[in-house]
């Protein structure tokens, strides 16, 4: 997962549009922002009813070892419109992915969702599925 991130298609890019994929209109860099917004957890959270919706309808999806299907819509609270310094959204995301091999899954493991309420070692699913269906948008 780290290494897709070090690939030179990505660390290298362009704040252009890279990819295939909308959830981050403001090119390159709101992508990298997007997928920072899972570690960070400065998003938008959902009120009470739609956290149970999301946990009953949604969860099992976002956790499970099937792949994200493609074109499958992004909750409103993690769309990234404006444009966005890809460099530093890179280093960050980096930094993230960095922490979160050096925390290790136990750390994750009954941590609080914002939106799915409590997960256990599934952190590692929705973290490396959200990696890799966005990365796979820009053949990395």
């Amino acid at each position: 997962m780290l290494k897709g991130c070090l690939d030179p298609k990505v660390t290298t890019g362009s704040p252009g549009r890279g990819g295939r994929g909308g959830h981050a209109d403001g090119g390159a860099g709101a992508l990298l922002r997007h997928l920072r917004m899972i570690y960070d957890g400065n998003h938008r959270k959902p009120n009470p009813l739609m956290r149970l919706m999301l946990g009953l309808m949604v969860k099992k999806a976002v956790v499970s070892d099937k792949p994200y299907r493609h074109n499958s819509p992004t909750g409103g609270g993690f769309l990234v419109r404006d444009t966005r310094d890809f460099a530093a959204e890179r280093d960050r995301l980096i930094t993230y992915l960095q922490r979160t091999q050096q925390l290790g899954g136990n750390h994750f493991d009954g941590l609080e969702s914002p939106s799915s309420g409590p997960l256990t070692r599934q952190w590692s699913n929705l973290f490396y599925k959200h990696l890799d269906h966005h990365l796979g948008q820009f053949g990395v």
